[in-house]
């Protein structure tokens, strides 16, 4: 296996000086995406105004009463603890403790229903985010890795969380006391608190050099994550092709190349952004120092006195720590916004258009008919993969579509579903263009039977309800019955309770085919679209599988994709792809006969 070396002094930084260089924007010109991103999320923040302004004024009176403790700390000094006066000390200190008390109980409740606000706008981002998932057309998913769609999900929405749930508060918070410091600061001694302000030109220019280095880390790490999260997701839902063809050693490697990518970007963006308390530590402790070392010569000469020396010792540490504070959180807000950018980014991606506003409730009978249809997966292929497609089949028919792999048959069954839009012609059901049919409409008298059937982590009983959710118990079990597939459920050790793994691990092929079957029964569609559904399975099986098909197609407008010649028997009509094109329809017997085609196919 391949050993990749970490050596982080010896690498180059991600980003080069071309990125770090900022770019100066014309007048007028909108601003950068990080502003959009950050009124998105406040959106959804400010759907819980009234909690959130509770939480803000707590913040206003935590703020105050942090000021106020250090102040009359220091009063307590001059006016009873330097004098030596001991009448009233009591009542002070009892003040000051009853600040700290306060301090702390407000720091509890704005914590306690800023957690909330944060988990209920989390719980609304997800929520909105898996919905709009739900609205996208199959084709944003075929150009895109599932984990790294579900990192999205999870870890880029996780950041956000983190943000909302503690940097929110802490910034609002620091801004406070920075204000109300510097106020007080200058009452008290405006040379003081000219000498502590003079790290801020220091503080600005080395915020300035690390930001401008963390941004786009922080991005990148999220993208690493990502494609790391597909790299994952794709191996294991893989895992059996992986062993099958020893691929081991080279998906290790692969993933090792990834892993140390997401570990490069994360060593430098938390190298760069740990810089920052690291830093506002330094100026912290010089602070304290001129205002000690000042402050004790002004106090000796009688310009000020020990308890505003206390005062401003601790504004000093007040006056930085804020700063800190701001500084820290700047790191997770830089990561909560590239992940927000990334969740947002989904969001706005196109939903499937549906602007069909008749036939609603318009039940189908069946007739199908494609009128000079061609269709290309991406605008900007050079090849159609169909191409002038023209047929008709009538209710209750059973078509079969042959050809080579790649000859168009299952694009057929998909354009049919509406899972893509055709680029040229058109579809019609019972002489209505699909496009006028709602897509619920269309698609809920439509069902699929696949090769490869997919079955949902839950019970028996709810994958075959899948189909029709209002099914009742009886018309599940006769499903279940008329695709042969009760006296295999009977057996298994819930029977219809029992809680099948994801995609039916514990199962075989042949029955996950015949809980697909049961489960497009429950949906008793109009349309039926079988794209080679007893390929890989035994005869004994398959033999199953094929009265519970014909079981399932009586009656019902079917199309088939077939390879083998005891589908192609049972079709009223065949119809015959090559290269994208309709070349041949007919019955088996007509097709014989023309010796074309089909006939070489079957000759071969």
């Amino acid at each position: 296996m391949r050993q990749i070396p970490f050596k982080p002094f010896g690498y180059e930084p991600v980003l080069s000086k071309e990125d770090i260089t900022p770019v100066k924007k014309k007048k007028g010109e909108r601003a950068g995406n990080w502003q959009e991103v950050l009124k998105r999320i406040w959106h959804l923040v400010d759907e819980q105004r009234g909690l959130l302004v509770t939480v803000l004024l707590l913040v206003l009176v935590s703020s105050t009463l942090a000021l106020v403790g250090p102040y009359l700390l220091g009063k307590i000094i001059d006016n009873y603890i330097v004098p030596g006066k001991f009448a009233g000390l009591q009542t002070m200190i009892t003040w000051l403790i009853g600040i700290y008390f306060f301090l702390s109980l407000s720091l509890f409740f704005q914590n306690y229903w800023m957690i909330g606000i944060a988990q209920q706008t989390i719980y609304r981002l997800r929520t909105n985010l898996f919905a709009h998932f739900q609205k996208l057309s199959v084709s944003f998913f075929d150009k895109r890795q599932h984990g790294e769609l579900m990192s999205r999900v999870t870890n880029d929405i996780e950041n956000v969380s983190a943000t909302l749930n503690s940097s929110f508060i802490q910034v609002f918070s620091s801004v406070l006391t920075l204000t109300g410091t510097i106020i007080v600061m200058l009452t008290l001694s405006p040379l003081l608190t000219l000498l502590t302000m003079t790290i801020i030109p220091v503080m600005f220019y080395a915020m300035r050099w690390i930001t401008r280095r963390t941004g786009k880390l922080f991005k990148e790490q999220q993208q690493a994550v990502g494609d790391l999260n597909g790299m994952i997701e794709e191996t294991i839902s893989g895992q059996r092709i992986v062993k099958a063809f020893s691929q081991e050693d080279r998906v290790t490697d692969e993933f090792i190349v990834k892993s140390q990518r997401l570990r490069r970007t994360g060593f430098w963006a938390l190298t760069y952004s740990g810089f920052i308390p690291k830093v506002m530590n330094m100026l912290n402790n010089v602070s304290f120092a001129i205002v000690a070392g000042v402050g004790g010569l002004l106090a000796l000469n009688g310009h000020v006195t020990i308890g505003t020396i206390v005062i401003f010792s601790e504004y000093a540490r007040q006056f930085t720590r804020p700063l800190n504070d701001l500084a820290n959180q700047f790191n997770t807000v830089l990561s909560a916004i590239a992940g927000a950018e990334r969740v947002f980014s989904i969001m706005d991606e196109e939903v499937e258009k549906d602007e069909a506003t008749t036939h609603i409730n318009t039940v189908l009978k069946g007739k199908v008919e494609f009128d000079k249809v061609s269709f290309k997966y991406e605008q900007t292929d050079v090849e159609h993969t169909i191409r002038n497609v023209s047929f008709t089949l009538n209710p209750g028919e059973t078509a079969a579509l042959v050809g080579a792999t790649g000859a168009g048959k299952t694009t057929i069954m998909q354009l049919l579903a509406r899972f893509y839009e055709t680029n040229e012609g058109q579809i019609r059901i019972d002489d209505i263009p699909i496009q006028d049919l709602p897509r619920q409409t269309l698609r809920s008298q439509i069902a699929f039977v696949l090769q490869d059937p997919f079955l949902f982590e839950a019970t028996v009983k709810e994958n075959i309800r899948y189909g029709r959710l209002n099914a009742t118990d009886e018309e599940l079990f006769e499903a279940a019955k008329q695709a042969n597939a009760h006296d295999f459920i009977m057996k298994l050790p819930e029977g219809y309770d029992t809680v099948l793994t994801a995609d039916g691990g514990e199962i075989s092929q042949g029955q996950k085919q015949l809980l697909s079957i049961a489960r497009a029964l429950v949906a008793d569609p109009v349309i039926l679209l079988l794209d080679e559904a007893t390929s890989s399975i035994d005869t004994v099986t398959e033999m199953k599988i094929q009265e519970a098909l014909e079981r399932l197609m009586k009656g019902r407008t079917s199309f088939v994709i077939a390879h083998r010649l005891n589908t192609v028997k049972q079709a009223d009509v065949v119809y015959v792809m090559d290269q994208g094109q309709l070349v041949e329809s007919g019955s088996q017997q007509q097709l014989i006969a023309q010796k074309g085609l089909f006939y070489n196919m079957l000759t071969q």
